[in-house]
């Protein structure tokens, strides 16, 4: 299925944007944060994108065998890195297929809460771990929701996810950097059977169907799928071990296992196990491993850290420890458990559009949906966890959630909490919380934007790079600082610290010993909106037209704030205005340089050079905006350009001086120059008619 897509796509308030609707500058504006925030892209007008996989049978079995079939190539790359280098720890790999087997037994009773039919009488969801030492196979038995023929060839066949070539990427640079911690972001979990295994095998029956199938693979080149039986719904993976991998078959070596890392499974985890009764007789029986209780419904004090660990990489396969986990219970009206986690990395898709987040829902223990946006707003999407309502119906559907008084209840001690565990890390421990900031920072500073009633919560945990500080400092500390008489927190939007660094701009700000906070992220300019103060100081902007950082609150401040006219540069200014008619909106005399003979500021209402440019590097027109070029009177190439203008007003020399200055003053905000070729003739021409 082919889709022509209009120039701007995205859930912009549930439906898609026009091109049409874009035609304004605020509009444009409006839609850029949610670009940055993922919830729009842009592509160019009448691009044909397939938004779909044509829907056709991947295979079709027969009697006469089975079936084969070549794995699609980034999964056989995968499989080499996952094989051969990612993994150190061979013994994750119970835990990946446990977790694997838990969430096909959620999945199921969930389905059979709108199609009871689904569970057979007497169904008692259960693991089965069932070794056998003779045979050198080790097989993770489920009664859940089971695979068809279809699921298996494309879920066991291909890398069922978006961006498959940049996925390969990652892991390989992951493999360089010995960086484990990737691995788990990648999905790859069931792959890792092939660290103790040569052969997998996969027995699974779908739920409401009587087919049974069997898919095969030496993680290879390919995998065979083929008609066989299974008696009741659910998914067997038959491990055959290598022979160096021998004790992944033995009791003991299970029991410590799943003792380790899945001992918090709410379903039982079953090993079957051979006992000798009292006649002398071997017989089989299978014995539960685990508390088979849902940990989140625990009490704090009765689990430990490494449990909470193991949990949380249970739920998002993660192999790195999180940064900082809260564990609450709400009672009253509503009653409610909450178990929230901080990743120390981002998730590998954390900027793309169609990332899924939110935390797992449970109603009364029952398994309902993973990633529940509704509670969960979109500037906290880094956070994982699981909710449990005692409240919520059992059939509760994402349209319900959207209007329900007892999820916006959720909702608010979600982020309350969130944003609390936060501050306790920023207090607490502040180099992790800066490690936190520089992978997720950029994303919380959205809340500033989307969510007002959060603002005085989000502020403290707002960190900026500094002209007189190394590394990232607080408002907090910030105000700590400021002169007394120092009116205003100052800041400078930019493309980078080095360019805000060598802003002509902050000159007179620096001079006068005031700290400037730099921000350098694509969101910050309407992140920054939200924050008009902080803790009573207002929050004005460097670079703006007719900036309050023109003035000092001080007895020379004031009077420097008596803006003087400079007659003498009238005509200066004048001549200026006319060569650079179609470039700049006004030419003045400036109070903010000291050592730069100009500079270009951005009118009242305008948005940063910077910004621009990200907005039309989506291939998406602006109307013009015509920025003010300010001159530093004092500077001696502005009396040299003063007394050419006295000598001849119409001057040649003049003129080309004059873009001359204009192209340099494009050049220190990072902009592109309109002609750069001119630009290099104007320079050699200059320096040519130097004296030497």
């Amino acid at each position: 299925m082919l889709e022509l897509l209009p120039l701007c796509t995205g859930p912009i308030t549930g439906g898609r944007v026009h091109a049409g609707a874009l035609d304004t500058r605020e509009s444009m504006l409006n839609l850029v944060p949610l670009i940055l925030q993922g919830q729009a892209r842009l592509i160019p007008a009448f691009s044909i994108q397939s938004r779909f996989t044509p829907r056709r049978r991947i295979f079709m079995a027969s009697d006469s065998g089975p079936t084969t079939h070549k794995f699609q190539a980034e999964v056989s790359q995968v499989l080499s890195l996952v094989i051969n280098s990612l993994y150190s720890n061979k013994d994750v790999f119970l835990r990946e297929l446990i977790s694997n087997a838990a969430d096909a037994l959620d999945k199921l009773r969930f389905r059979a809460i709108q199609e009871p039919t689904l569970l057979a009488a007497g169904h008692a969801p259960k693991i089965r771990l069932i070794p056998d030492e003779k045979a050198g196979t080790l097989t993770i038995w489920d009664n859940g929701v089971g695979m068809s023929s279809e699921a298996l060839t494309k879920d066991l066949g291909t890398v069922a996810r978006s961006g498959s070539k940049a996925l390969i990427e990652e892991l390989k640079q992951a493999q360089k950097a010995h960086d484990l911690k990737l691995v788990g972001q990648f999905g790859v979990g069931f792959y890792s059977g092939y660290l103790v295994a040569d052969q997998i095998e996969v027995v699974s029956r779908a739920a409401g169907s009587s087919e049974a199938w069997k898919w095969s693979s030496d993680g290879k080149d390919s995998f065979t799928v083929e008609p066989t039986s299974r008696d009741e719904v659910g998914t067997s993976v038959i491990l055959h071990l290598k022979q160096e991998q021998a004790d992944y078959a033995r009791e003991w070596r299970i029991r410590e296992l799943v003792t380790r890392y899945s001992d918090f499974i709410s379903h039982p985890i079953e090993l079957c196990v051979k006992r000798t009764d009292k006649d002398g007789k071997e017989e089989e029986r299978y014995e539960a491993i685990n508390q088979a209780s849902a940990l989140w419904m625990r009490s704090e004090k009765e689990l430990s850290d490494e449990q909470y660990e193991e949990f949380y990489k249970h739920l998002t396969h993660d192999f790195e420890a999180p940064l900082g986990r809260t564990h609450f219970q709400v009672e009253g009206t509503q009653m409610f458990t909450g178990l929230l986690y901080l990743p120390k990395h981002p998730p590998f898709e954390l900027g793309n559009p169609t990332f899924k987040h939110g935390v797992r829902l449970y109603v009364r223990r029952v398994f309902i949906m993973d990633d529940c946006e509704e509670l969960l707003p979109k500037w906290l999407r880094f956070v994982r966890g699981v909710i449990d309502s005692d409240d919520l119906p059992l059939n509760v559907s994402r349209e319900l959630l959207q209007d329900s008084a007892i999820v916006r209840t959720i909702k608010k001690q979600v982020i309350k909490r969130v944003l609390d565990l936060l501050a306790k890390i920023a207090q607490d421990r502040p180099a992790d919380y800066l490690e936190f900031w520089e992978k997720f920072g950029a994303v919380l500073k959205e809340g500033l934007h989307f969510d007002a009633s959060y603002v005085d919560k989000i502020a403290p945990l707002l960190r900026y790079e500094s002209s007189t500080e190394p590394g990232f400092v607080s408002l907090a500390d910030y105000k700590k600082r400021m002169p007394e008489a120092q009116p205003a927190i100052y800041y400078a939007l930019g493309a980078s610290k080095a360019l805000l660094s060598a802003s002509p701009h902050l000159e007179a700000l620096k001079a006068r010993g005031h700290e400037v906070l730099y921000m350098t992220h694509g969101i910050d300019q309407w992140a920054i909106e939200g924050l008009r103060e902080f803790d009573g100081k207002p929050l004005v902007d460097a670079m703006q037209e007719q900036s309050e950082a023109d003035a000092d609150q001080s007895e020379a401040g004031k009077q420097k704030e008596e803006k003087t006219t400079h007659p003498e540069l009238a005509q200066l200014l004048a001549r200026c205005k006319e060569v650079l008619s179609d470039q700049v909106g006004d030419v003045r005399v400036s109070e903010r340089l000291t050592d730069s003979p100009v500079c270009l500021v951005v009118p009242k209402g305008g948005i940063p050079a910077h910004i621009e440019r990200l907005i039309r590097s989506h291939q998406q027109d602006l109307p013009e905006q015509k920025r003010i070029l300010e001159l530093n009177p004092t500077h001696p190439i502005v009396q040299q350009m003063k007394a050419e203008e006295a000598r001849q007003h119409d001057s040649a020399l003049l003129s080309e001086w004059i873009e001359l200055l204009y192209d340099q003053a494009l050049l220190v905000e990072g902009s592109p120059l309109p002609d750069p070729a001119r630009f290099a003739k104007r320079v050699t021409a200059l320096m040519q008619s130097a004296k030497v």
